[in-house]
């Protein structure tokens, strides 16, 4: 059994809960990972919560307001800082975007309390720094600092093979963009 249900005013984000069948015990990335590829970018929950049994009320149906509104927190697993200077901008403009103050290279956008609206400023911000287009579904299939960077990485190494000899030489020598 699964529901999706929206919070309100500023955490308009999508919280999903699933109630797996017994003996299944998916974690909650998974789906979001699985729903990312079925669903466009804002149908997909910001956060799944796997709960034993969803709350039913006297009908038989989901009761929404019982569901859990404590949700787990995503900043209580280890932090692993960032290990490349992509990764570390990827996770300052992430912790600028969801203000957090400390964002890790394992870290999920969705799990930190990123939706699809900061998701759009995310890569707008990254794109600008980067002076490069990402797609925006890169990050709802690269969720973690650490494959959203590499992602980043390989865009950056496609662009500057595309440059000519004279264009590398004139961006070292005077930092001028081709």
């Amino acid at each position: 059994a699964a529901v999706v249900v929206a919070g309100k005013g500023e955490d308009a984000r999508l919280v999903g809960y699933v109630s797996p069948a017994p003996g299944e015990v998916p974690s909650g990335r998974l789906l979001r990972s699985y729903l990312a590829e079925l669903l466009p970018g804002y149908m997909v929950p910001g956060q799944v919560v796997v709960l034993d049994a969803l709350p039913l009320n006297t009908a038989g149906k989901i009761d929404r307001r019982n569901l859990p509104t404590e949700l787990p927190d995503a900043d209580a697993r280890e932090h692993v800082p960032p290990s490349t200077e992509v990764e570390e901008l990827v996770a300052a403009t992430w912790g600028e975007v969801l203000g957090r103050e400390r964002v890790g290279a394992l870290d999920d956008f969705f799990d930190l309390g990123g939706h699809s609206l900061l998701a759009t400023r995310a890569v707008a911000r990254l794109g600008a720094a980067l002076e490069m287009e990402i797609p925006i579904r890169t990050l709802f299939v690269h969720s973690t600092v650490e494959a959203f960077a590499a992602v980043l990485e390989e865009l950056l190494v496609a662009d500057l093979e595309q440059l000519s000899d004279d264009e590398v030489v004139r961006m070292l020598d005077g930092g001028v963009n081709p």
